[in-house]
């Protein structure tokens, strides 16, 4: 009998993904089939394999749609904020944690290094390498305009991105006391975070758009 999780016609890939997701978050990549995601998206045994080779094939495609996802919070932000690069800096940095406590189990998986064979996948290392180009544009600006420490781009841009990256999976781990969790924001200690690195004081008050945040901890 079909789990209710059952897909719309016309969208069965992504009912694939989400099923996969599902699986993914609970029982991790072993406990994962294409049996199982076809049973949990309540379509045929078969269906799955009109869009997926085998189980790394949707492992591939659930890390693509994390960073498509991700693509499209972040793709933007240059064109809204054309003459400000620390607003940048600081809207990307907040992108990425809204999608890591958004949609927390996305979040692991896309970044879960489960896929063995990244490079046959191509529209995977598409998606990596145009999200990294546009942290990597975003850094070198931020370089020029003084507010980032001088050095090379594609180095200064994998500091910063581990700056924040680490600090979502600290919280979404259990690994930050919940005595600091309590008094501060998210947004506060992204904040925080970013002056570790910026040149340039980063005022949480001038940039209150995001000082209260229901996302969760």
């Amino acid at each position: 009998m079909p789990e209710k999780n059952s897909y719309h016609h016309g969208d069965l890939k992504n009912a694939l993904i989400k099923a996969g997701i599902e699986i993914l978050s609970r029982e991790g990549v072993n406990g994962l089939s294409l049996r199982k995601v076809a049973r949990r998206a309540g379509v045929s045994h078969a269906a799955p394999y009109a869009h997926f080779a085998d189980k790394q094939a949707l492992v591939a495609a659930i890390a693509t749609d994390g960073h498509e996802k991700i693509h499209a919070k972040i793709a933007g932000l240059g064109e809204r904020y054309p003459d400000d690069p620390l607003r940048q800096l600081v809207e990307t940095a907040w992108a990425y944690v809204e999608f890591g406590f958004e949609e927390p189990d996305r979040f692991r998986i896309t970044f879960s290094g489960a896929v063995e064979k990244e490079r046959d996948y191509p529209a995977l290392v598409e998606m990596t390498a145009k999200n990294f180009g546009v942290l990597r544009v975003l850094v070198a600006r931020c370089q020029t305009a003084g507010i980032l420490n001088p050095g090379e781009p594609d180095l200064m841009a994998v500091a910063v991105w581990g700056l924040v990256h680490g600090f979502v999976s600290l919280i979404q781990e259990g690994q930050v006391s919940h005595s600091v969790l309590s008094h501060h924001s998210l947004w506060d200690m992204l904040i925080f975070l970013l002056n570790q690195v910026s040149r340039v004081k980063i005022d949480s008050q001038e940039l209150n758009d995001h000082s209260v945040t229901s996302l969760a901890r």
